[in-house]
Parts: structure tokens; C-alpha cells; sequence
């Protein structure tokens, strides 16, 4: 049996045996992962020879890839990386830009690949990749060891919820086919690691263009090398099941054929539901129970996350596109302040205090943000911080003009995440994930403060006019229903 991965986190560190090779049955769970790291590590390289290795590359492919002499490299080989790079700046430059998005299988088990960029300016689109992934293929050139953008990678794909690394150290027949290089860069890894939370991290010296250890082994170069290849590894690794917790669905859609029928359309983002079952409509609390599950053909006994379908309850209730239906047993967080984590993804950064629009799932609201603390990538120590530029990784606060619906990110992928847009230019600014909610006043805050109460059209029109233009960033504020707001001047009174 062999001894490869080491699972990490919190300062401690556990050696994990593998499973041994060779067992019997097929996942028929796909396993979502994604190659990362610093720029030319090799990334696409090692993709196009998994899937020329794994017998995924058509033939009219495998023709055209052997057709481009003027791109071979020393060794007579095609260049792989032409099988991810389709865009054309992509093939001029040799670098990858966007995610690319590939499918291979084993007799094992079958894989969504997606390639993403190591250049720091499209650190968005890796984090793009990262956000529906379960395991992270992280490549490290062993020439250069770990680089920061190794380690903004990293940091990235553990804020997405990625618990299962395999640390590639490719390029490692240019080093001579070291043990020696393969431990040092495998050890200053692991001690970053220790930063991540609880992670597992399968360390892999490999060369991706000659194939060695990505689906056959390479005994005879790497002799000390007892641990498993990369497909060995991949086809052990489990996948994150979206079924646990409560049952989650954001409405996107009231669907009204006719008189007689009233359902409410959507993805199931979590947990399972079945006819029988009591639900809570958010924010407005009302509940009911489920009457039918009806999908595009068929009338369904019982959905589960990732099913698309429409809900019909036994009796009428104001549902509309935004508000989420979730278990009554079970249901998320509700609040007007939350913490969270963010990846700031334009030129200027996020600027505190300004008012955003935040969407989830179906659901979009005004958001003010306020950073805490920004995370150094060199010593994966978390620093106050007033700003957040671009590429920074932070904490932040979120105040909400209105009652906010949120899962913590680590109990659920879809209603934990955010984007984060500028209302001015329409820009996505920052993608984040939710840590907890704040325990807080809605309308209480601290030093002095001049409190109106408006009918929510005309506050509406007073905050977008040029009057308060330059005080917008200064002013909060708060929906609430009439009668809470009498209740809160009466307390002033």
C-alpha cells in the first residue's frame, strides 16, 4: 500500500493512505476538478496529455495536433496545449486566458476538466473554474518552486470550498529527475498549506509533456518515486455531494399557464424535496407544503440539488423571483449584516463604503462593504486593511438595505456565494463567499445620525439624484416595513 497524500491543516498534519489501486467498480459520479498555479507551469501541457493519453482526442483532432510541425517541440512531440488554447490570442501567445472546459474518462470514472489561466490579470477567470470544482490540480514548475501566484491559487480554491489538492511538480525531468527538489518544494508547500484549513495534498513529481506519472507511471526515471500517477489519483478522489442540509430553491421564475395552475420554477441549489414536504417561503416566512414536483416532462416523486423543476404548493402564497423556498426544518441564515471573504477582481478594487448591488442566486440587493482584513499571500497572515485592490483576497463586512438570505459558503456552494457588481458600469467587481451573520441593529449605528423615514419610491429618486451625489457613499440605508419604522421613532420619541 502506498503513502502519498497528507492531510493538513490547523498546524497538524496526518498521513492518509491511499486506497490500493485496482478496485473493483466504477464511480459513476463525475469528479469536477481544475489545473491552477503561476504563469507557463505547464497547465494546458498537462490537460491535452491526459486526454491524448486517455484516449479522448479524435482522430480529425489527433490529425490536425500532428499537422502542426512548426509548433513541435525538441522531442518530436505535439504541442497538447493546442488541445485547450482554443482562442486565438491564446495560440499566438501561448498562453491560456479564458477556462476551458474539457471531459475524459477511465474505465474508473469520468472527469470535468477545466483549464484556467495563470496570469495574474485573469485571476477572475480561475476563480471562475475554482467555484464548481472538487479537487484542484496545482502545478508548480520544479525550476521555480512555489511562486505568489501559486499561492494566490491556492488560497482561491480553498475559499471556493476545495478541500483535495494534487500538487504537481512538473517539469521535473529538467531538474535532472531530483528527489531532493521534489521534497523541498513538496515540504514548503505542506507548511503553506497549514494556512488553507483542512485540506489533503497528494504531492506528484511529474512531467506533463513526456508523460510521465500523469496516466502511466515512469519507474524507470523516477525509481524512488513510490506514490500513485495523477489518474490513479483523481479516480480515488470523492466528490462534494450538494444533497446534504435543507432544501434550497431560488425562485427565478412565477409560472402561470393558466387559471388553474400556479408553480414556482428553479434549480434545486440544495438538499432534496419530495410531495408532503413543509416549506418556508424567505423573507415573508409564510409556509406551506409541496403539492406536485413537475419537470419539462414528467410529473416527479422527489428532486434533489442540481434538478430543475417547478414547484406547486397546496395553497396560495405571495411567492415571487428572488425569494428562496427552503425546508422548515432546516433553513438558512436571514439577516441585514454578514462576513464574508473576497476575491477583488478590477483595476480599482473595492472601495469602502460604496453602495453595490450584490446578486445571489436569482435574488439582487444593495450592499455596502466594508474591508477588514486582507490576506498576505507571502506569510498567509491576515492584515487589517482599509482598501482592497485588485487581486487582494479579504474579509469584509456586509450591510444590507434589506433582509439578506444567505447559507455559510462551507455548508452550501450556491446560496454562500456572491458577485458583487458596480452600479455605474455594470462591472462584476469581486466574487465572494459567506462566513456568518452579524448579530446587529438594523437601524441603529454608532456616533451621530439623522434618521428619516420615506416612502421607498421617493427615497429611491432622492438617493439618485445630483443632491446627494456627493454624500452617497456616507448615507445608509434601511427598508423596513411601516410599522417597524413607527416602532423605531416611537422608541426615539
Amino acid at each position: 500500500m502506498n503513502v502519498a497524500t497528507e492531510a493538513v491543516g490547523h498546524g497538524t498534519a496526518t498521513i492518509i493512505p491511499f486506497a490500493e489501486p485496482g478496485r473493483p467498480g466504477r464511480d459513476t459520479r463525475p469528479l469536477r476538478l481544475i489545473t491552477c498555479g503561476s504563469v507557463d507551469d505547464g497547465k494546458s501541457t498537462l490537460i491535452g496529455r491526459l486526454l491524448w493519453d486517455t484516449k479522448a482526442v479524435k482522430e480529425d483532432q489527433a490529425a490536425s495536433l500532428k499537422r502542426e510541425g512548426s509548433r513541435q517541440n525538441d522531442l518530436g512531440l505535439p504541442d497538447f496545449a493546442l488541445l485547450l488554447d482554443g482562442l486565438q490570442a491564446e495560440r499566438e501567445q501561448g498562453i491560456t486566458i479564458d477556462v476551458a472546459y474539457r471531459y475524459f474518462a477511465t474505465d474508473r470514472r469520468s472527469f470535468i476538466v477545466a483549464d484556467t489561466p495563470g496570469h495574474e490579470q485573469y485571476t477572475r477567470n480561475m476563480a471562475t473554474g475554482a467555484s464548481t470544482a472538487d479537487l484542484a490540480v496545482l502545478l508548480i514548475d520544479a525550476r521555480a518552486g512555489l511562486l505568489e501566484q501559486t499561492r494566490r491559487h491556492a488560497t482561491i480554491a480553498s475559499l471556493m470550498g476545495i478541500r483535495q489538492f494534487v500538487l504537481a511538480v512538473n517539469k521535473i525531468d529538467l531538474v535532472g529527475y531530483s528527489q531532493f527538489r521534489f521534497d523541498e518544494i513538496s515540504a514548503a508547500f505542506r507548511e503553506f498549506a497549514k494556512s488553507l484549513g483542512p485540506v489533503k495534498v497528494t504531492a506528484i513529481p511529474m512531467s506533463a509533456l513526456k508523460g510521465e506519472n500523469v496516466v502511466h507511471s515512469a519507474n524507470e526515471n523516477m525509481a524512488w518515486y513510490e506514490g500513485p500517477t495523477l489518474v490513479e489519483t483523481l479516480e480515488l478522489a470523492p466528490a462534494r455531494s450538494a444533497q446534504a442540509g435543507g432544501f434550497r430553491l431560488p425562485v427565478q421564475r412565477v409560472a402561470r399557464p393558466g387559471e388553474s395552475f400556479r408553480g414556482y420554477q428553479g434549480t434545486v441549489a440544495g438538499g432534496s424535496v419530495k410531495p408532503g414536504d413543509t416549506v418556508t417561503i424567505l423573507p415573508s416566512g409564510e409556509t406551506a407544503n409541496v403539492r406536485q414536483i413537475v419537470t419539462f416532462d414528467q410529473i416527479r416523486n422527489a428532486a434533489v440539488a442540481g434538478d430543475a423543476i417547478t414547484l406547486v404548493l397546496d395553497r396560495q402564497v405571495d411567492v415571487a423571483r428572488g425569494d428562496m423556498i427552503v425546508s422548515l426544518e432546516s433553513p438558512p441564515m436571514t439577516g441585514r449584516a454578514f462576513t464574508a471573504k473576497l476575491v477583488a477582481l478590477q483595476p480599482d478594487g473595492i472601495e469602502p463604503g460604496k453602495r453595490y448591488w450584490l446578486k445571489s442566486g436569482s435574488r439582487r440587493q444593495r450592499v455596502t462593504v466594508e474591508p477588514q482584513s486582507a490576506l498576505d499571500l507571502s506569510s498567509g497572515q491576515w492584515n487589517p486593511a482599509l482598501q482592497l485592490p485588485m487581486n487582494a483576497i479579504g474579509s469584509v463586512r456586509l450591510d444590507f438595505e434589506e433582509l439578506a438570505i444567505f447559507d455559510t459558503y462551507h455548508d452550501n456552494r450556491s446560496t454562500g456565494a456572491f458577485i458583487l457588481i458596480d452600479p455605474e458600469t455594470h462591472n462584476t467587481i469581486a466574487g465572494g463567499m459567506i462566513s456568518a451573520r452579524l448579530e446587529t441593529d438594523a437601524l441603529s449605528d454608532d456616533g451621530d445620525r439623522v434618521l428619516l423615514s420615506l416612502p421607498a419610491d421617493l427615497a429611491e429618486e432622492l438617493l439618485a439624484s445630483d443632491l446627494l451625489a456627493a454624500y452617497r457613499d456616507r448615507i445608509k440605508v434601511r427598508k423596513v416595513s411601516a410599522d417597524e419604522a413607527k416602532a423605531v421613532f416611537s422608541t426615539e420619541e
